[in-house]
């Protein structure tokens, strides 16, 4: 398994981001995304995840094997904990979603509505939900948001595991993970100009990406 970007650039709004973006990552590397806010990161992680097409380049990945996390946490309110990752596993075809209880510490938690949760423990529950998945390149844009420390510290062992196993991730964040191994590429270093090669033409491109 792999995922390869070559010769990417992103575009929001019209707006050149970024462009002349590679790299590739194979079984059991992560990457950190590292910029300025507006830089692009939610936009090219958009791009990764395949929910938008880049202005130009290509990106190889099987999207079936592809999880997306954005800022906010996909969790449903009417359902209990353990609903919420019953709901997604079948949905990827699982079974079980105990370990994924177990990963987040919400064991204690998992008959409780997600409405009545805190941030924090929405968090971990958007979180569990990449386990119960069951796929091999998670895409996470600031994972740790709304995490206190010891939260921080299951997410750090969750992602290792997943690492581990075989998993590719993809993240963009603004604290260190202390990932062993993980790469970080600052895309500052790819921020895009306005150029006779970017038609500014909004048509083509959705305001909503942020």
């Amino acid at each position: 398994m792999i995922m390869k970007v070559q010769n990417v650039s992103c575009a929001r709004g019209g707006a050149p981001l970024l462009e002349g973006l590679s790299f590739s990552l194979s079984a059991g590397q992560a990457l950190i995304l590292r910029g300025d806010n507006g830089i692009g990161k939610t936009t090219l992680l958009r791009s990764l995840a395949g929910l938008s097409s880049p202005f130009a380049g290509q990106i190889e990945r099987d999207p079936d094997e592809v999880v997306y996390g954005a800022h906010l946490d996909g969790v449903k309110t009417a359902l209990t904990v353990q609903e919420n990752l019953q709901f997604w596993a079948s949905v990827y075809g699982q079974i079980s979603c105990h370990a994924a209880l177990e990963a987040m510490n919400l064991l204690g938690l998992q008959n409780r509505l997600a409405a009545h949760l805190s941030a924090g423990q929405k968090r971990r529950l958007g979180l569990a939900r990449f386990m119960v998945t069951a796929s091999k390149i998670w895409i996470m844009d600031e994972p740790t948001v709304s995490l206190d420390g010891p939260s921080t510290e299951l997410f750090q062992k969750m992602l290792t595991q997943h690492l581990e196993k075989g998993g590719i991730a993809i993240l963009a964040t603004h604290i260190d993970l202390g990932i062993v191994g993980a790469r970080t590429l600052d895309l500052t270093l790819f921020r895009a100009h306005y150029s006779a090669k970017y038609p500014i033409d909004p048509s083509n491109f959705d305001e909503a990406l942020i």
